[in-house]
């Protein structure tokens, strides 16, 4: 029998060490433990078997375990049966490649995560470089603008190299994954297309050279703008595009969303999500969010998306003379907008500013519809506070059927009374409408009280039914096992009986002809 379990380090597998020779001494078996230690003394070397129990890990077969130093106590006076077995390892090559395969993924894991996060910072660098520039054109010189587009433009190159060392790793990681194929089989053509799509939308920023203030606008303009004097309005209206274009580089928010989420980081949540064939995406991400933090996170949305969405606004409505270039206006138009009021006060004049507003109703219909599920499931009762709302209005529309059963039969008493009198009909028609009124409130609490039930039954935990079930179930095993031995004992002493009955029998024969041997 096993009776002691080492575990090696390195190895998932627990390994059973047996030892057959040392065991206690069972009834009609000759004594083993001696002959064990003869052979032990004899041979000068360990007896041990190894029994190996592998679990979700296969071990290579030139892996093996050897017993060293086994030291068996002698019996005088002291117990043989305990036995001190170190352990060690000789790890086979094929086992130490996985080892380091499992120490590279971890490795580069941890690479994604730390490059994914520098190549946000840098985006929201390069973003936040653009706005400072763009604010402050009118207002600085011809060094300082220089100097503006180098910055982004340096950040959009180191935004590059980490987006290919990103994606480098990722395909490092995929080969290891796959037990060292060629990196060309990673390279498929979705990958190809992603890697390519994110290097243009990463690439995109302003590089023109802003020298003086755009001859379009009067000084009563709230918010002058900077145009090259070479290019024109062209020129203007494509750096313009491509300062707006420049936010699609936000999409690196929900990569690093994923990869510093605990869902992802969590083993417990991998394991079981493995188990149950799910795929953790920024999707799932997303709801395990929405349902933990629905109202934080909806908030931090919607006014990350106002401001966004107003300063892209108040670029696009430079280049006029109306009022929704300022800040505080395009704040409200975006607003009005978003929550799909437009009361029509203000109106964007260019194709750019027309474009933002209609993308932010659009916005603003999704974020409002998720914003009212948000508050209806915080309205909501909870299962216990359902059930004792429900618990109450019951009692209280069975004491209004309880009234309401009263009043039918004092009607019924008074009308009753009323024929007997032979009165007035104008009374005895005052008790019938009393009568019918009665009536028509007692059957309308009676359905009332019957649809509460109704909708009370359709509350049923099944959960909480299946597991009472299951109580059940197990509750009725067990008295069929205790009616099986009951079973058995009655059989056992019925033979007892009838084994009694015939020792009875046979002495009372026995008896019977030592007195009367005549009956022989």
């Amino acid at each position: 029998m096993c009776d002691k379990r080492e575990h090696v380090p390195g190895v998932r597998a627990p390994f059973r060490l047996c030892f057959p020779q040392l065991g206690r001494k069972a009834k009609g078996v000759p004594d083993r433990q001696d002959a064990a230690e003869r052979r032990v003394t004899e041979r000068g070397r360990p007896v041990c078997a190894l029994d190996m129990e592998m679990t979700n890990y296969d071990l290579p077969g030139d892996s093996k375990l050897d017993c060293v130093n086994l030291g068996l106590i002698s019996r005088n006076g002291r117990d043989s049966s305990k036995v001190s077995v170190p352990v060690t390892q000789r790890t086979g090559p094929m086992e130490g490649n996985n080892l380091y395969r499992l120490r590279d993924r971890k490795f580069l894991l941890e690479d994604k995560k730390r490059l994914c996060a520098l190549a946000l910072g840098t985006a929201v660098l390069g973003i936040v470089l653009m706005i400072v520039h763009a604010e402050t054109c009118p207002f600085i010189d011809k060094t300082a603008s220089h100097v503006f587009n180098c910055s982004i433009s340096l950040s959009t190159a180191c935004l590059l190299v980490l987006i290919i060392a990103f994606h480098y790793k990722d395909i490092r990681l995929f080969i290891i994954d796959h037990n060292q194929v060629d990196w060309r089989i990673a390279m498929t053509s979705q990958r190809v297309l992603v890697i390519t799509l994110e290097l243009i939308v990463c690439v995109i920023h302003p590089i023109g050279t802003y020298r003086e203030l755009s001859q379009h606008l009067n000084s009563s303009s709230p918010a002058p703008l900077c145009i090259s004097n070479h290019r024109g309005e062209a020129f203007m209206d494509l750096e313009l595009l491509l300062s707006m274009l420049m936010f699609l580089r936000l999409y690196l928010v929900h990569r690093t969303i994923l990869l510093h989420s605990k869902v992802l980081l969590s083993a417990s949540y991998r394991s079981i999500g493995s188990l149950n064939n799910i795929n953790f995406t920024f999707r799932f991400v997303l709801k395990v969010l929405m349902n933990k933090y629905p109202g934080r996170t909806l908030l931090i949305f919607i006014i990350f998306f106002w401001l966004t969405a107003s300063w892209m606004l108040t670029l696009c409505e430079r280049k006029t003379i109306e009022v929704t270039g300022k800040m505080d206006t395009a704040l409200w138009l975006v607003a009005i907008t978003f929550l799909t009021v437009g009361y029509g006060d203000v109106s964007p004049q260019t194709t750019c500013g027309k474009a933002v507003c209609l993308f932010t109703g659009v916005m603003g219909v999704a974020c409002t519809a998720m914003l009212v599920a948000v508050v209806t499931k915080t309205l909501e009762l909870n299962k216990g506070e359902k059930h004792v709302h429900l618990f109450m209005l019951d009692i209280q529309i069975s004491k209004r059927i309880r009234h309401a059963a009263a009043n039918v039969l004092r009607e019924c008493w008074l009308l009753h009374r009323t024929n007997l009198k032979r009165g007035n009909r104008g009374e005895h028609r005052r008790h019938q409408r009393c009568l019918l009124e009665a009536i028509r409130v007692f059957r309308h609490l009676r359905l009332k009280q019957r649809k509460l039930r109704d909708y009370v039954s359709e509350m049923v935990d099944l959960p909480k039914m299946q597991m009472i079930m299951c109580d059940l179930s197990a509750n009725w095993n067990n008295s069929y096992r205790e009616l099986e031995q009951r079973i058995l004992s009655m059989e056992q002493k019925l033979d007892e009986l009838s084994r009694c009955f015939h020792q009875t029998s046979e002495l009372l024969s026995q008896v019977l002809l030592r007195r009367n041997p005549e009956i022989r």
